[in-house]
Parts: structure tokens; sequence; C-alpha cells
């Protein structure tokens, strides 16, 4: 060794001291027994001592009250009061007047947009896009969200509200004549179905308010994403194909229902001769405009201070041409009509519509809320804050309950707002209530300038605002290439939810979601696991060659739980991957024993030959005068042929003395699996191979106490931490002869 070498690392040169420090390799080296769950408990790990609480102190305990609590609490049901305090105004007022304003603009013509998706008048989505906003700001813990109308929750309602009160329901005769056919009573409509439209928005609010109360906020994990973007492009078909008659300016009725997006194609294929031409101009010009827009913004979205407002051009332009030249009246274009000023006073909702809407609330609730959770953690993990998922619940209850008293609809994040509130600068949810206050300013002094604004314009608007989730299409062969179950999902949601309609789609895909998870711990990876020589790592014999398997013993590890839905599976999988089989073993020695004591009084030996096709060895057995003697190895006698006709072929002794059952995956087990895993040890040990369980987590162990696993032949000597320790208890020991226990048991 040099000199350098001979220095301690104190007195090197750092730089070069550093450089050996990370070149040397990282080496840890632990000397101790073997380990097994028995002197584990006895010797190295004792449970704390709890004290427990009798229901009435436990009770008296959380409902303690003290200054610290009430603030906590204060501050997580008004989540404003955490930022709002320290609000930089100079550095972040600016951001947030620039973001607000360029997401008020946005927000305005999407809120008359997808009010038509819902099904009752334009005006109402301007309701919608300012009473929750302004709630959202209070409650919220999204600094970067932007609340309001959604078109996924949008047709969801309209949906829900066509089928409670379609138009046959309104049609009249006239009064001036028996003859003339039917007239649609559009005014009552409407009134029903905004009707219908509040009173959902107000059960959706109380149920995503119960279910933040009690901390159901992780219910959106159920909504895995897959699922969630092969519905939401299933409901941009929806939204695509509803938009078409406005669009082409043709008459036909709203379905809903299975097959909905099938009848509506063919409506309006039926009518196709009747266009109306300068609405198709109109629109397709929009289109295009706002498609060009958006490729602008797009392109050069580092360049320009904010994103070019596409759709409020639209609105003003459009409308401003279709006052200019009466398209109304004199070219039959459909506009959105009277748009009364101000804002509603606040009326009760008609609770007695809610029969045949809670299964339709709950599935829009849930929508509503994956949706802005999962918007609402990236932009949180962008900027480097939290959000709670439980105080989402609350906040869109709130937002959905207070508001249904102003006459809105349920909302949500929406995407293309939100992406616009977080690229323009906003900083906080001051941006969203400056939003909220440019559609207040709308409502309360020129809502009658958009009175003449064409129904084609907002199709476009809706149209080209779903090219972002048609591109989700992209998903496809993305998941073709890492998880086949995932395209799974994604197609099945999708198929259902464009077939079915959205709220029996979204039910199917939850079932087939879950239905996966099931499949999948029922179909792990099972594999034999073997050593890596000098090391303490064991892997898949098949996968890797440097795995060897230890003479004697088999390592069986399988990546899953073990529960009523699986353990037959485990126990056949064990069986199988470790070629030991105890019923064989069985019945292989019971026959032995009996051809043994059939032909004790005979003088010519008994032969038994036993192959063993893997190995390629056969085992042969003789007996002379209660003498055996068995020896391994290839048979090629020519007297051993000959009598090959007398001879009786058997079962072979297993070579395995010793079975490791591998749980360092499994993270439960329940009383079905536990009895299967405790009977297949049993039928183990009536041949001599002895099963033992390795790297069990405590929680485990804990719940195998509970299920009082260890009793009779399972014992926690039988359990060790890691593989290696019950790999060295198995080597150490020395196995009983074979047969030793079938002969016990047949005395």
């Amino acid at each position: 060794m040099n000199e350098l070498e001979n220095r301690p690392a104190s007195l090197m040169d750092p730089e070069t001291a550093g450089r050996e420090d990370a070149e040397a390799p990282l080496l840890y080296h632990v000397e101790r027994p073997v380990f097994d769950e028995a002197f584990v408990r006895s010797q190295l790990l004792h449970r704390r001592e709890k004290t427990s609480l009798t229901p009435r102190q436990r009770l008296a305990q959380q409902l303690q009250c003290s200054s610290k609590r009430a603030k906590a609490v204060l501050l997580s049901s008004l989540p404003i009061l955490t930022w709002l305090p320290s609000y930089p105004v100079k550095k972040w007022l600016f951001h947030d007047v620039v973001s607000g304003l360029s997401t008020g603009v946005v927000q305005l013509p999407q809120g008359l947009a997808y009010a038509m998706l819902a099904a009752i008048p334009p005006v109402y989505g301007l309701y919608s896009s300012f009473y929750p906003v302004l709630l959202y700001t209070f409650f919220g813990t999204s600094r970067h969200i932007s609340i309001g109308t959604f078109a996924v929750i949008s047709l969801m309602i309209g949906g829900v509200v066509v089928r409670e009160a379609p138009d046959s329901m309104f049609y009249m005769q006239p009064a001036n004549g028996t003859n003339m056919s039917a007239v649609l009573d559009v005014e009552t409509r409407d009134a029903a179905r905004v009707q219908l439209a509040v009173v959902l928005t107000t059960l959706v609010g109380i149920i995503q308010f119960v279910l933040g109360l009690l901390r159901f906020g992780f219910v959106a994990i159920y909504l895995t994403e897959p699922l969630v973007r092969g519905f939401t492009t299933a409901a941009a078909v929806h939204v695509f194909i509803s938009q078409l008659k406005y669009l082409l300016g043709v008459k036909t009725r709203r379905f809903s229902g299975p097959l909905s997006a099938i009848f509506s194609v063919q409506a309006v294929l039926s009518h196709i001769t009747d266009t109306n031409v300068t609405t198709l101009i109109m629109g397709l010009v929009c289109i295009v405009f706002l498609y060009g827009i958006k490729s602008m913004n797009e392109r050069f979205k580092k360049k320009l201070p904010v994103p070019i407002p596409g759709e409020i051009i639209v609105v003003i332009v459009s409308t401003g041409i279709s006052y200019g030249l009466r398209l109304s009246q004199d070219y039959r274009v459909d506009v959105v009509g009277k748009i009364p000023s101000g804002l509603l006073p606040p009326a009760v909702p008609h609770f007695s519509l809610l029969n045949n809407l809670v299964a339709d609330a709950f599935a829009i609730a849930i929508v509503g809320f994956s949706m802005s959770i999962s918007l609402s953690k990236i932009f949180a993990l962008k900027h480097g804050y939290s959000v709670d998922g439980n105080q989402e619940l609350i906040a869109l209850g709130l937002c959905n309950f207070i508001s249904s008293f102003f006459q809105t609809f349920a909302i949500t994040c929406s995407m293309s707002r939100s992406l616009v509130q977080e690229s323009t600068g906003g900083k906080t949810q001051i941006a969203g209530l400056l939003a909220s206050l440019v559609v207040l300013l709308v409502l309360v002094a020129i809502s009658f300038v958009f009175e003449t604004l064409p129904q084609t314009a907002l199709a476009a608007i809706i149209m080209v605002n779903l090219l972002g989730m048609f591109k989700q299409t992209r998903d496809i062969p993305a998941l073709w290439r890492t998880s086949r179950i995932e395209l799974a999902i994604w197609l099945v949601a999708f198929t259902a939810s464009v077939l079915l309609g959205l709220d029996y789609g979204l039910m199917v895909a939850v079932t087939f979601a879950i239905l996966t998870v099931v499949y999948r711990t029922q179909s792990p990876k099972r594999v034999i696991l073997g050593q890596v020589p000098g090391t303490g790592m064991y892997c898949d014999v098949d996968e890797y060659e440097e795995a060897l398997e230890c003479s004697g013993i088999k390592i069986f590890h399988s990546n899953s739980s073990i529960y009523f839905a699986n353990s037959d599976l485990y126990v056949n999988a064990l069986k199988e991957k470790t070629g030991v089989d105890p019923a064989h073993l069985q019945a292989a020695w019971k026959a032995q024993k009996k051809l043994k004591n059939g032909n004790q009084s005979q003088d010519s030996p008994l032969k038994l030959r036993v192959e063993d096709k893997d190995r390629g060895v056969t085992h042969e057995v003789l007996s002379y005068n209660h003498a055996d003697e068995q020896r391994n190895g290839q048979l090629a006698d020519k007297h051993e042929e000959q009598d090959l006709e007398e001879a009786v072929f058997l079962k072979p002794a297993s070579p395995v003395h010793s079975i490791i059952l591998d749980w360092t995956p499994v993270s439960f087990i329940d009383s079905v699996g536990a009895k299967a895993i405790k009977s297949v040890i049993k039928e183990y040990a009536a041949v001599d191979v002895q099963v033992f369980i390795a790297g069990c987590n405590r929680s485990l162990l804990a719940e195998l106490d509970r299920l009082q696993f260890f009793s009779g032949v399972v014992t926690p000597h039988m359990v060790f931490p890691t593989i290696h320790d019950a790999v060295l208890h198995c080597q150490h020991q020395k196995p009983r002869p074979p047969g030793a226990a079938a002969a016990s048991d047949t005395t």
C-alpha cells in the first residue's frame, strides 16, 4: 500500500479524498443469529403499552375545544385565511389582475355555450359562472383552477333534465283552432328544466358536502386516470354530436339514455336537407377562426404576454354581424334570445322533484370532484403547495348547494380556463374572483347585447374546446405499449359511455375497473426464487441465470395478498410451481406400504420402480425379508429390464424437504386465506415437507394473531423476518428420513 493510501482521509487533499470515497463501494456487515418470529417476539420487539380509552372518553377527547384547535378548524374550513394575510400585493396583484381578466373573457362565452348543453337558457350559464366562483375563492384549497361551467357536467345535467322533462310533455293545441298541429310551449318547458337542473345541483352539493365531512376525499381514487380520460373522451363525442344541429341550423329532438348518440346522429342526418346555409357558413367560419387562434396561442405561448381571447372575439363579432344583418329575422338564424339583466332573487328549489335524481346526482358529484381534484393536484405539485381532497369536496358542495338557491346548475373546474388562469400568471384565487366580477358586470350592465348572438357561434366555441379531449385518443397506442389492462379500462369507459350514455357508462366503467383489480389479485406473477451466490438476494430462477435454487428448498413467491377470492388459486399454484403435491406423495407411500405388506412372505424381492421424468431418475426399492434398500440411478441392467413387467411404478419420494413462502408482497390475509395456508402446511407436514413463511410485515402478523393462525402445527418458530433467515434455518436443520411421517400416520 503506498503512502497516500496509508494516510488518513482527513490528511489527504479534499478533492482526492472525496474522489476515493465516491469510488469505494458502500459495504455493510451484520453478524447475527438466525431470527424466527418466536425469538423476535421474546427478545427483540416488545409492544408499547397503550392506554385504552372508553367510548365516552374518546368522544370527550374529540369534542374537546382549545384555542389552538379552533384556529386549526377555522383555517382548514376557510383556506383563504392561510394565504390572504401574507398576500404580497406588489408582487402578485398585477399578475392576478391580468389572469382574472383573461379568464373572465373566456368564462363569459363558455358560460353561455355550456348552458345550451345543460338544455336550459344561456343566461343560467352566466349565473353559474358567477356565484360558485365567488364562493370557491373562500373555501377552495387550489390557487389555480378555474371553477365554473364544464362541458361534461353540463352534458350530464342536460341528459337528466331532458329525460325528466322531454319536449313531448309541453306540446299544446293552439287556442284558435283544433285542426292545427300542436305547438311546443318553450317557455314552460325551459322553466321546468331550470327547476330540475337547480334541484339536481342542490342534491349534488349536499352529497359532496356530506362526503367531505365524512372524510371521503379518497373516493376519487376509484376513478383511475384511464377511466376518466376514456369517459371524458366519450363525453366529448356526446357533446360534439349534440352541437351538430346548432351548427347546421336544423330542428331535432334531444335524446337521452342508452344509444342516444346514435339516435341523435340519425335524427340530424334525416334532417340534413333542412340545413340553414347561412347558419352553417357562420359556424364553419367561427370554427376555422377559433382553431387558428388556438394554434397560434399554443405555438407562440412563450412570446405572447396573454393568450389571444378567440372566444370573446367570436362572440362580439358574430353578435355584431347578426344584429347588423338581421340574421334572425331575414335568414332564420337561431339566436340566444332574451337575456334578463341583473341577478335573480334567491329561491328555494322544488325538492318534490328529487325522486328520480339521486343516482344522477351521485354520479355528477363524483365526476365533478374527480375533475377538480386531479387538476388541483397537478397545479399544486407544479407550484409547491398542497390541496386537501376532503376540503375540496366541502368547497364544491358549498358552491353547488348555496349557488343553487340563485338558479345555477352544477359546476366543477374547467381544464381550458384553468390553463388560461395559470398560464397568464395567476397566483391565487384573486384571479378567479376578478373573473367572476367580469361576468357580474355583463349580467348587470350589458347582458342585453348578447341577445342576437347566433347559437351556431356558441356551438363553434364548444366544438373547438373539445379538441383537447379528443386528443386523449393518443392514449391508446401508449397504453398498448405499457399496460393492456389500463387500455381495456380506457376502451370500456369510452365504449360504454358512448353507447349507454354517461350515467350508465360511468357505472359500467367503475365496475370494470374494480374487476380488473380482482383479476390482478387472482392472476399474479408466481415464481420460484433462487439465491444470487454470495448475496442475500433471491430472484426468479427462470428470469435470471445467476439465481440458483437451494438444494432441497423451494422458495415460492406470489405477488398478491391472500383472501377468499384467490386462496385456492394460491395453494394450487404452490403445488404446481414447487412440483410437490402432498396428495400424490401420500398415495405413493400408501401404495408402497401395501405392496410391501402383501409380499412379505415371498422369497423373491419386491421391485418397486419410481420414475421422475423431469430428472431422468428411476428409484428402485427392493424388499428382502423386511430389509429395504433404495438407490438412485439409471437402470441399465438387463436382468432388471427382464423383470420390468413385474415391477410396480410409483411416484418418487420428494427431494424437497422445505418450502419457504415469500410473503413480502402480502399486505393482508382474511380468515379463508389463513385456513387455506394452515391446511396446506398440515398436508406438507404429513409427507415430511416443512413449510416456513418469510418476509411478513408486522401488521400482517398482527392480523394472523387475531385469526388464531399460530396454533397446532403452525407456530411462530415457522415464521422468519427475511428469506435468507429461513434458508439458513432450512439448511442447518437435519431433515427427517423420507417416509417417517407417512409411516407414523399409517401406524
